[in-house]
């Protein structure tokens, strides 16, 4: 027997779920609605359309074989119903029919549903301030403001732009802006670090300088006040601190879910207004589905409801409905939250909890940072990656973040350990992970398993560690009750140019000369021990615990981070 499927929402979440529902049952009669013009395109896609990567928009809105996803597509392709300019206003939960609403005309009617499924998606966060609603002020929430943003500079009327928020898609225009267009871009950021709860702030610091390196500005810890303009367009951003000239201004702030309609229907929605549903996507009324950016799931590392806006998410959750729908009883269990960012020639990438979401969790946990290179150290064309394992005092593994050039080594490492988290991995199996080796591709210990072993030592005792943010405020204050020992060989010159610059400070004593030089080891100051990954220093550190000498903190990720140009020395 036939039913009748209906879906609000028709770009991420919404196809999926049609196409599944047609695959499994071809005489279901479903239909899509969608509020604006374009449907099933990909918006994650949306900075690299305006930095010139995806050269037509309507890429974003094509298949791998190059159709391109409109209702005629649906229609005569997958059999689905689409209504564009359509907008869902009621649901009656009791008759089991949507009122929609004619965006054009105005004109109203009715769907009735055996099924329905609310893919509402989200909206950009759009603060109320002065001058918001200027022209030139953009918050990339879809192709039209792609397209708008693109034709700007693309007709050379902008030579000065503010990317508001340093989160992904804010740092992904403010990329675009620099890299292709040469625009003065500058970011700014209410929290003190970019990607704020996403990465430590030693990761995001590396990030920062890296965009700076290709001219992008930031201020941090800075709040918007409002926006002046001229004859209706943005001209002025207003800070606390000051005003900064734009001629166009990019707002990435966050999102909300679209849940309107979900609420004045009775639906449960959570404290931050998304969607209550179940491991099979359905809400409080088991006829209605929703999924993809209006909902909640389960935090799988902290067992607590998340919110999620990702495509990749919303895809996977519409196979879960389309299969439901038919009868099936197919489950979506939750997310560990990955990410992966490019910023030039950087990637940057995460699974989990970074430490300071779990410790505003509730969770007493460490981070272990170390640099390791991503194939073997014997190999052409090696590259440093920065790693970072954020682990629970029990040993329970809660997240993984990093930081590396822009190929694949970076996201390979998070991805290996992502899948893991669901199931509460402790230190000891990272530490024992088989992941793929051969010297073209990664090293016989891996960093993965390096960062794990790192971990281990510090929850033993038997490492103590300072970030480079501790190390950073520990040098800029200027006292100097402590010493610097550089473990590295006199092969590398830098120990010997920073220990002429700073005598009596810096002292380089290579690892392997530690034991015959134990006497020329300072003993009045607090020793902070650097090499070039941590490695060697680590090793130094257990010499000098054996020898009575304790108290020592080694810097981690060693000299390879500060290459990074995390500080000038």
């Amino acid at each position: 027997m036939s039913i009748q499927v209906v879906i609000v929402g028709a770009v991420a979440l919404g196809p999926k779920t049609a196409c599944r529902v047609k695959r499994l049952m071809p005489d279901a009669q479903v239909t899509m609605i969608e509020q604006g013009g374009r449907i099933s395109y990909g918006g994650c896609g949306i900075p690299y359309y305006v930095s010139g990567d995806v050269n037509d928009v309507s890429e974003l809105q094509s298949t791998s074989f190059h159709m391109v996803r409109d209702p005629h597509f649906f229609k005569h392709s997958k059999g689905v119903d689409v209504l564009t300019r359509t907008k869902a206003v009621r649901i009656d939960r009791q008759a089991k029919v949507l009122h929609v609403r004619d965006v054009d005309t105005g004109v109203e009617s009715q769907l009735d549903y055996d099924k329905l499924v609310l893919g509402t998606g989200s909206r950009p966060r759009r603060p109320d301030l002065p001058g918001v609603d200027l022209g030139g002020v953009y918050t990339v929430s879809n192709l039209t403001e792609a397209e708008g943003i693109r034709k700007l500079v693309q007709g050379g009327k902008v030579s000065k732009a503010v990317v508001i928020g340093a989160g992904f898609i804010g740092l992904e225009m403010a990329e675009a802006l620099r890299d292709m267009w040469d625009i003065e871009t500058t970011v700014v950021e209410i929290a003190d670090q970019l990607l704020p709860g996403f990465v430590s702030p030693d990761l995001a610091a590396m990030a920062q300088k890296h965009m700076q390196d290709h001219g992008v500005t930031f201020l941090l810890s800075q709040k918007v006040l409002g926006f002046e303009g001229e004859a209706g367009t943005v001209r002025r951003v207003v800070l606390e601190s000051g005003v900064l000239d734009a001629d166009l201004v990019v707002m990435s702030v966050g999102v909300i879910p679209n849940t309107e309609i979900a609420v004045e229907a009775g639906l449960e929605v959570g404290p931050n207004g998304a969607i209550v549903v179940d491991e099979h996507m359905r809400t409080s009324d088991a006829d209605i589905y929703a999924g993809g950016n209006n909902v909640q799931v389960m935090n799988q590392v902290t067992g607590k409801p998340g919110f999620y806006p990702l495509g990749s998410l919303a895809n996977r959750q519409g196979r879960v409905i389309g299969t439901n729908i038919v009868g099936g009883s197919a489950r979506f269990r939750g997310a560990v939250g990955s990410f992966a960012v490019k910023l030039f020639d950087y990637s940057v990438a995460g699974a989990g909890l970074s430490l300071e979401m779990a410790r505003r969790n509730g969770l007493d946990a460490i981070c272990a940072h170390v640099s390791g290179f991503d194939r073997a150290h014997f190999f052409p064309g090696k590259d440093i990656i920065q790693l970072e394992l954020v682990v629970e005092r029990s040993g329970r593994v809660l997240g993984i973040q990093g930081l590396g050039n822009k190929g694949d080594a970076t996201v390979a490492r998070v991805a290996a350990v992502a899948p893991l988290l669901a199931h509460h991995p402790d230190v000891e199996e990272i530490s024992n992970l088989e992941l793929p080796y051969s010297p073209p591709f990664s090293s016989a210990m891996d960093i993965v398993n390096a960062v794990a072993n790192a971990a281990d030592n510090i929850l033993t005792g038997r490492s103590r560690m300072v970030s480079f943010q501790e190390f950073q405020k520990l040098w800029e204050s200027g006292e100097r009750d402590f010493v610097v020992l550089d473990c590295r060989d006199t092969q590398d010159t830098e120990p010997a140019v920073y220990e002429a610059k700073y005598p009596g400070v810096w002292v380089n004593i290579p690892h392997n000369d530690l034991r015959e030089r134990i006497a020329d080891v300072p003993r009045n100051k607090r020793l902070v021990l650097i090499c070039g990954t941590g490695v060697r220093s680590h090793e130094a550190q257990i010499v000098l615990d054996a020898e009575g000498i304790g108290g020592s903190v080694n810097l981690q990720g060693g000299a390879a981070s500060l290459r990074r140009g995390l500080m000038n020395i």
